[in-house]
C-alpha cells in the first residue's frame, strides 16, 4: 500500500510558475538554450553590506533557535521602516517574521479564514492566493479585471462581490502578475467601500513596494478608515535581491499577530537567525542599492514594452511596478504551426517554450486565460534575445 494523500493536498494545484521553471530547467539539462522569463526573481546579487551582516552574525554565533515572531531588533527595524517610509504605525509586537512573505501571508489566511468563508481576490492574481484560501477551507472569489482597465478593479466591482460570508480581501499593489499600481485616489475609492464593512479584514501584499515607477507608493494601512484591520505583507526578497534568504513578515492587529505567532510556533518556529540579521541590515543600512535596482528594472520594462509592441497581435499596457509584463494573446489562439494548434494561452506558453525556447507562464494560472506573463528580471541582453525569439515563434503561427 502506498501512503494515502489527504484531500486538502489533493485539492491544491501545482504552482504553474514553478512548474514552468522546472520544465525549462529540464530542457536546459538536455542541451536546449532556454531563456527563463517565468520566475519572479531578481537577477542581481544580494548587496555587499547585507552579506557582510550575515557573515558577522555567523562569527558572532547567532546559531541558536530564534524567537517565533522574530528577533526583536528586526521587528523594531521593520516597525521603524513602516513609520518612516509608509507613515503607518505598527508596534514591534504587531510584527511576525516568517520564512518568506509567502509563509507570512499563508499564516494570516489560516489564522483568519474558517470553512465556507469567502475571500475576495482581484484577478489577475498571484497563483498562490487561491490555493492558500483553499487550504484554509475558504472560498476564493475572483473580482476580475483586464488590460482595458489597466488590470484594476472598480469600487462597484468590489461592492458587488461582497456578501454576508465575505471575511477577507487579498489585495496586491504593485501587482504580480500585471505590474499595475493603484493611485492613492483609486485606493481611496476602494477604501470608501471597505469602510462600510467592518467585518472584512484586508491583507495588503506590498512585496513589490520598492519596484515602483510612479514615484510614490501608498500603503493600504495609511487610510485611517480601515487601518485597524489591515494586515501588511512584505519582505526583503524583491527589493533587496534576497529571494533565497527567505525572510518576510506580516504587520497586523495585535490579536492577529499573536494568532499568527501561535500558528507558526507549531509548524516552523522562528526563521533563520543568519537571514534575520541580514534582513535587519537591509532595513537599517543604505537604501541606495534599492534605487539602483529599481532604475535597472524600469529600463528593462521600457525595453520589453517597446519590443512587445512591435509584435503584431500582442496587446500590451505599460506596467508601473514589479517586473512583469502581462500581454493579451487572444489574437494567436486558434492558429497553428504545422500539426500543432494553439487553442489556449497555456498551449501558447508551451509552444513558446518548446519552439521559441523562452519560458513564460500561462495567464490562466493567475485567473486570466488569454494572457501570458513575462518576467523582465534578467539582463537587457537576455531580454532582447527572448523578445526576438518570441516574435519569431509567433510569426510562424497561421
Amino acid at each position: 500500500m502506498v501512503p494515502e494523500i489527504s484531500q486538502r493536498i489533493q485539492a491544491l494545484a501545482v504552482s504553474q510558475t514553478l512548474a514552468m521553471s522546472q520544465r525549462s530547467s529540464q530542457l536546459r539539462s538536455e542541451g536546449v538554450d532556454v531563456i527563463n522569463l517565468s520566475v519572479g526573481e531578481p537577477d542581481f546579487m544580494t548587496p555587499a553590506h547585507i552579506k557582510e551582516a550575515a557573515v558577522k552574525a555567523i562569527e558572532d554565533n547567532f546559531s541558536f533557535y530564534t524567537p517565533v515572531p522574530g528577533y526583536m531588533s528586526l521587528r523594531k527595524a521593520v516597525s521603524e521602516k513602516l513609520c518612516r517610509e509608509n507613515g503607518v504605525e505598527y508596534a514591534p509586537e504587531q510584527i511576525v517574521v516568517g520564512n518568506g512573505a509567502k509563509q507570512a501571508l499563508c499564516n494570516v489566511v489560516l489564522a483568519t479564514v474558517n470553512s465556507g468563508d469567502e475571500v475576495l481576490i482581484p484577478t489577475p492574481a498571484w497563483v498562490s492566493y487561491f490555493e492558500m484560501v483553499k487550504l484554509a477551507e475558504g472560498i476564493g472569489v475572483a473580482v476580475p479585471s483586464g488590460i482595458d482597465t489597466d488590470f484594476k478593479i472598480t469600487p462597484e466591482q468590489l461592492e458587488n462581490a461582497i456578501t454576508e460570508r465575505t471575511r477577507l480581501l487579498i489585495f496586491c499593489s504593485p501587482s504580480n502578475p500585471t505590474g499595475s499600481v493603484y493611485t492613492r485616489d483609486e485606493l481611496q475609492k476602494l477604501v470608501d467601500v471597505l469602510a462600510k464593512y467592518p467585518r472584512i479584514t484586508i491583507i495588503s501584499d506590498e512585496i513589490y513596494e520598492h519596484i515602483n515607477y510612479t514615484g510614490q507608493f501608498t500603503s493600504m494601512a495609511s487610510f485611517p478608515e480601515i487601518a485597524d484591520r489591515v494586515v501588511l505583507i512584505n519582505g526583503v526578497s524583491k527589493a533587496y535581491a534576497m529571494t533565497g534568504w527567505r525572510i518576510g513578515y506580516c504587520a497586523a492587529p495585535l490579536n492577529l499577530a499573536k494568532a499568527v505567532s501561535k500558528l507558526q510556533g507549531q509548524y516552523t518556529s522562528g526563521a533563520s537567525s543568519i537571514a534575520q540579521k541580514a534582513a535587519e541590515a537591509a532595513y537599517t543600512g543604505s537604501q541606495e542599492c534599492v534605487a539602483e535596482m529599481r532604475k535597472a528594472f524600469e529600463r528593462r520594462r521600457d525595453l520589453v514594452v517597446r519590443m512587445a509592441r512591435e509584435i503584431p497581435g500582442l496587446k500590451v499596457n505599460v506596467p508601473m511596478g514589479a517586473f512583469y509584463l502581462f500581454p493579451e494573446v487572444s489574437a494567436y489562439l486558434g492558429k497553428s504551426f504545422g500539426d500543432r494548434r494553439i487553442e489556449t494561452s497555456a498551449d501558447l506558453a508551451m509552444y513558446l517554450l518548446e519552439e521559441g525556447h523562452v519560458a513564460t507562464v500561462d495567464g490562466g494560472a493567475f485567473g486570466a486565460p488569454g494572457y501570458i506573463r513575462l518576467s523582465y528580471a534578467t539582463s537587457d541582453e537576455q531580454l532582447t534575445e527572448a523578445m526576438r525569439r518570441i516574435a519569431a515563434a509567433l510569426a510562424k503561427l497561421v
